[in-house]
């Protein structure tokens, strides 16, 4: 009874540290997402908008 006990304990203390894991991740890419300001956003924008409006070599004419 004790080993079955044990194993839950492992099991439950390894999903706590998953969701650490994750709330780390996920904070760090927001703070790196919050680091630009509106007009390098609004540049970024604008480029990848120029790029995908651009026909490719391999699009139809």
């Amino acid at each position: 009874m004790r080993q079955r006990m044990r194993w839950w304990k492992v099991l439950g203390l390894a999903g706590l540290a998953g969701v650490a894991a994750t709330g780390v991740v996920v904070a760090r890419a927001e703070r790196r997402r919050r680091a630009y300001t509106p007009e390098e956003i609004r540049a970024r924008l604008r480029d990848r908008h120029a790029e995908a409006s651009t026909p490719g070599p391999d699009s139809p004419a």
